[in-house]
């Protein structure tokens, strides 16, 4: 921004850089979703999720009749085709001041000079590291000579990662869709039992579909759309929780986790069903219809938990429809342009793969397919035919980039990382802002609890307390207690004055000048 760029600049080059120092998140080997809202008042999205590979089909994970789910995980069939830089390179293009090499080169600095390894960085290593030291290039990045992973402090240099993003500088997004690196990608899948191919890389479009709207007590909340369930979910659940009066519970009480708890589950559960990519299945514009949040919201009982056997049905069902391990980061600025951004590799370091002499970890977004009826992902997340692996098609999200707007004009950027969590975690910081009133680092340090359909428990980090935790197991919950779980971050304009905050569970750093 001392350069004379704006928040649509700074999203990008945190997003380019962030693929150098948080790759085991996030880079250009993965996606992303976008949602912004410029200074003229308008709102864009970007979807660069990932699409599958043309030779995809929904039986490719089945060995002997049975699902593999090693084999969406990790490896050459995990991959999809990446739509993180063709993401960026279209917002820079069209709506920031500096041109994308300014940003890519920025960050290929940083990439072949080097950086410490923090200790969040080497546990991911640690965590990986026999996965890892399946690939070549992979262990020669990240592991020491004997194997063994390297550790926090020790310098990581990426030359091949810089080598590569200063071609993209140099000659372009094609470098990357169908040029030099697709063209490696093909030739090591083919050698090592893969099916992506450089022609995927040449048909790789992104999209920009309308953004999910809704209101929330006077809030116009601005999502994103299928494949991300979150920006659907999100909307639907504080649909849900309008016909209650949160800011009249106490947010430390048992009342407050159970209500909003009962909201999650009845989300979640028409998730399972319904969400999928609208280019290939039937996705209900009636998820996020009031009348059916008030349906949803008769059937909550605040004495005990009531069973959600199965999804519902929205309005219109069959006629209105839509055209873990994660980084966010929100930007805005003085002219007025906000940004939102979810980018992932899914878990972490994605398959495991660094395609040699590229510096690129390729993502495990096949995972995200329902890869066969009843076979939950690596995020315990299951899924029906909307989501079954189709090729061209994009796997189900639970990233939530979410703009919030008071009286048109935008207070509050945010999102989260931590797989399906990201949805709950994004609906609880606008909880905390709008139905609480509380500035940004505060709601950000709030407890965070998650509810996901299947399976039927809650996850909840303890600092709730012993009395919460009693009062929600009497109700009829099932627990999983968590030291901490998630990550969210955010920017809100409270005031007059920007207020930008990282989440207290990690280290980090959040600034407004």
């Amino acid at each position: 921004m001392k350069k004379g760029g704006n928040a649509i600049d700074a999203a990008v080059a945190a997003g380019l850089t962030l693929g150098v120092v948080n790759g085991y998140n996030s880079g250009i080997g993965g996606g992303c979703f976008i949602v912004a809202r410029l200074s003229n008042g308008r709102v864009i999205t970007i979807n660069g999720r990932e699409t599958a590979p043309a030779k995809a089909h929904r039986d490719m994970y089945l060995r002997n009749g049975k699902p593999d789910t090693g084999l969406s995980q990790i490896g050459p069939l995990a991959s999809g085709v990446p739509g993180a830089l063709a993401a960026y390179a279209q917002l820079a293009k069209a709506h920031g001041k500096l041109p994308l090499r300014v940003h890519l080169e920025t960050a290929a600095t940083v990439a072949e000079k080097g950086f410490a390894i923090p200790a969040a960085y080497a546990g991911r290593i640690r965590a990986t590291a026999k996965g890892l030291a399946k690939f070549p290039a992979s262990g020669a990045l990240l592991l020491k000579a004997d194997g063994a992973p390297k550790i926090a402090g020790e310098l990581l240099k990426q030359p091949d990662l810089a080598r590569t993003y200063r071609a993209i500088a140099k000659e372009g997004t094609g470098w990357f869709y169908g040029g030099p690196f697709a063209r490696k990608t093909e030739l090591w899948m083919k050698d090592n039992g893969g099916i992506l191919a450089a022609q995927d890389f040449t048909n790789y479009k992104t999209t920009s579909p309308p953004p999910v709207r809704t209101t929330y007590r006077g809030h116009t909340i601005l999502g994103m759309q299928p494949p991300s369930s979150g920006g659907v979910h999100v909307a639907q659940i504080l649909n849900i929780l309008e016909h209650f009066d949160l800011a009249k519970m106490d947010s430390d009480s048992a009342d407050f986790y159970h209500v909003i708890t009962e909201a999650m589950k009845l989300a979640f559960a028409d998730r399972a069903h319904w969400l999928g990519d609208p280019a290939f299945a039937k996705v209900p514009r009636g998820l996020v219809d009031k009348a059916y949040a008030k349906q949803l919201a008769a059937r909550i009982r605040m004495d005990r938990a009531t069973p959600v056997k199965t999804h519902g049905t929205p309005p219109r069902s069959t006629d209105d429809l839509y055209s873990k391990h994660t980084t966010h980061f929100s930007c805005a600025d003085g002219e007025g342009n906000w940004v939102a951004i979810t980018a992932t590799v899914n878990t972490s370091f994605g398959s495991k793969v660094i395609i040699p002499g590229t510096g690129v970890i390729m993502n495990n977004e096949m995972d995200d397919f329902s890869i066969a009826p009843g076979v939950p992902n690596a995020f315990g997340l299951l899924g029906a035919e909307a989501n079954a692996v189709t090729a061209g098609k994009r796997p189900l999200s639970s990233m939530s980039p979410t703009i919030v707007l008071k009286d048109g004009k935008p207070i509050l950027a945010v999102g989260a990382a931590g797989g399906p969590t990201i949805i709950t975690q994004t609906l609880l910081a606008i909880i905390h802002t709008i139905d609480y009133g509380r500035p940004l680092k505060e709601a950000l340090a709030q407890p965070h609890f998650h509810h996901q359909w299947a399976p039927d428990q809650i996850r909840i980090e303890k600092k709730v307390g012993e009395k919460v935790l009693a009062e929600l197991r009497r109700r009829g919950h099932a627990l999983k207690v968590y030291n901490r779980m998630g990550a969210t971050q955010a920017v809100s304009l409270r005031d007059g004055k920007f207020e930008a905050a990282h989440d207290p569970r990690l280290r980090g750093k959040a600034v407004a000048y």
